[in-house]
């Protein structure tokens, strides 16, 4: 294997040009953000600068002009954008899901005119929740009904929506038929400048907790007039394409929490390493904050596993996504929200402080990230995405339906993935999760190899478990019955757990893909630790001890900057 050069260069490039922008009176200046965000004002040079460094064209696929051919980029790029601001991430970011359905719909010249628009800065929206339905897209009330000269008219209004007023181009998901229903709902792409006067109106702004700057507002149509060309696939079509999109962005959102999870725990780490205690030594010394430091960066090693191995079999298990991005979508935000909480019982006050004090960053962090579990559906959502599909999920684990090609590029961080197929998306996974299908054959290669090299044994011990886990976990969620729209709570502590399984059977498929056969085992042995004692299974404080093993790691780095978990896999010769 060897690793993909002109990703590691795109990716390395983007990231020093953000640094450069980070200096006081720049674009990126952590002092001006932070003033921006007391007075709720959108971050407008920051995106500029990013539309300067040309992050734009990795929102349009190769096909269609633009720079995406691996959304492991896009990923690593939004996160390190993340990293530094997560308002201008998420301002940023957006086009991508506002662009998504014509890049699925497949009509080559729609999508030429709209790659060009965005390679040259035009910002795109999503519509699709309202003020009365929220994530209750089939309960949606804006209409859109064929005008007598042709076209369409659209009424009603988008509400809670991300760049709804900045944006120059909205795609609205409007009634097509009045019964409604999965074939009641079409796509379009709605040009702003090309609406008559006075039919269409933004309201205004939404203060909001975090991201205070992001433009969340809405969009009220008032009989506004669309071209017939507007229109996105075909009449009927816009609930099918929207789903699949969001296989697509769910899946993506996870560079945001990475992100944050990243910025978060360096700045742990640094005050850990230089605030005292009462005893005048620093607080890293201390057993119990090494121990919540070393709990956490297995947490975002986790985190970062799930995104990592999800967003690359947006190429090679295109066709589980539908449960590969509702697990990273629930999970990885979650996981990253719990890391945060956790670090700010280790900052106590200084983690509550304003921006214009050293620690200050962390109290922006923190709130910022509280709606990445929101965007492009909730946990409850994507975990409801997940009980639906139990009796499939559980059958193809019984019965060990893997694509051992797919997961094998899914788990291979250091080669290009295969061209991303759209047509292969579906809206439900008829093979089952080959993830999970897979950790008997992984762990039985783990233990393998612990019969040749002796500090394997330990983490072969505890996949061994983790294994026992998952397959009584499967037997649960066989067992679930339910009629429709009377999912039982246990349902959704399944769904919870079956998340953690996917999570460590992702740092363990990554291991042994990864790396070398002589790579690095502390983080693996983390990762176990942290799953399984999130699933409630028993742990030794002997094995526990790892916590402590992360934790020295995370402080030997240099102030400041993280360790992601590609920086442990050592690229193979």
């Amino acid at each position: 294997m060897t690793v993909a050069a002109p990703t590691v260069g795109t990716v390395d490039r983007f990231t020093r040009h953000l640094h450069r922008l980070t200096g006081p009176g720049l674009a990126l200046d952590a002092g001006e953000l932070a003033a921006l965000d007391r007075a709720d004002a959108f971050p407008a040079d920051a995106c500029r600068a990013l539309d300067e460094a040309g992050l734009p064209r990795h929102y349009v696929p190769t096909e269609h002009g633009g720079a995406l051919d691996d959304f492991g980029v896009v990923m690593r790029l939004l996160r390190a954008v993340s990293r530094i601001d997560l308002t201008v991430a998420a301002a940023h970011g957006k086009t991508y899901l506002g662009a998504v359905s014509t890049w699925l719909a497949g009509a080559e010249e729609p999508a030429r005119r709209l790659a060009r628009r965005i390679t040259d800065g035009e910002v795109v929206s999503c519509a699709l929740t309202e003020r009365h339905h929220g994530s209750d897209l089939l309960a949606g009330e804006v209409v859109a009904r064929p005008a007598a000269d042709g076209g369409w008219l659209l009424d009603g209004e988008k509400w809670l929506i991300n760049n709804a007023t900045r944006a120059g181009l909205v795609t609205v998901l409007a009634r097509t038929d009045d019964a409604g229903g999965p074939r009641g709902f079409s796509l379009f792409l709605v040009d702003k400048a090309r609406l008559a006067p006075g039919t269409y109106t933004c309201p205004p702004k939404v203060p909001t907790y975090g991201i205070r700057g992001a433009d969340i507002s809405g969009i009220a149509l008032h009989g506004a007039r669309v071209p017939a060309d507007a229109l996105i696939g075909r009449p009927g079509q816009g609930v099918e394409i929207i789903v699949k999109a969001l296989h697509i962005t769910r899946t993506c959102c996870a560079a945001m929490s990475l992100g944050a999870g990243d910025h978060a725990l360096a700045l742990a780490a640094d005050f850990a390493a230089g605030h005292p205690a009462d005893d005048g030594t620093p607080l890293a010394r201390r057993p119990h904050v090494r121990r919540e430091l070393g709990e956490a960066t297995a947490g975002l090693l986790l985190a970062e596993a799930t995104g990592l191995v999800a967003v690359r079999a947006l190429h090679s298990l295109t066709g589980e996504m539908s449960v590969l991005s509702a697990v990273a979508k629930a999970y990885v935000p979650a996981q990253i929200d719990a890391l945060i909480a956790r670090l700010l019982h280790l900052l106590g006050p200084h983690g509550l402080l304003g921006p214009g004090d050293p620690h200050g960053q962390f109290a922006k962090a923190e709130r910022d990230h509280r709606i990445i579990g929101i965007f492009d559906g909730s946990s409850l959502v994507n975990r409801s995405a997940l009980i639906e599909q139990f009796p499939r999920l559980a059958r193809g684990y019984r019965k060990g339906r893997v694509d051992a090609a797919g997961l094998a590029e899914a788990t291979s961080p250091h080669i290009r993935p295969r061209p991303f197929a759209p047509a292969a998306l579906s809206l439900l996974s008829t093979t089952g999760n080959s993830l999970l299908a897979g950790l008997p054959d992984a762990v039985a290669e783990l233990r393998e190899r612990a019969r040749h090299r002796g500090d394997l044994a330990a983490p072969a011990a505890l996949a061994t478990r983790l294994l026992d886990a998952t397959g009584r976990l499967h037997e649960a969620m066989a067992a679930v019955r339910f009629p429709p729209r009377a999912v039982p709570a246990e349902a959704f502590d399944l769904a919870e757990r079956y998340e953690l399984c996917c999570a460590a059977a992702c740092a363990l498929h990554l291991w042994l893909r990864g790396g070398p056969a002589d790579g690095d085992v502390t983080w693996l042995r983390g990762c176990l630790v942290k799953a399984l004692t999130d699933l409630g299974e028993p742990v030794e404080d002997d094995e526990a001890a790892v916590l402590d093993d992360l934790a020295g790691l995370l402080l030997d780095r240099p102030s400041g900057s993280f360790v992601s978990l590609l920086d442990r896999l050592e690229s193979p010769s």
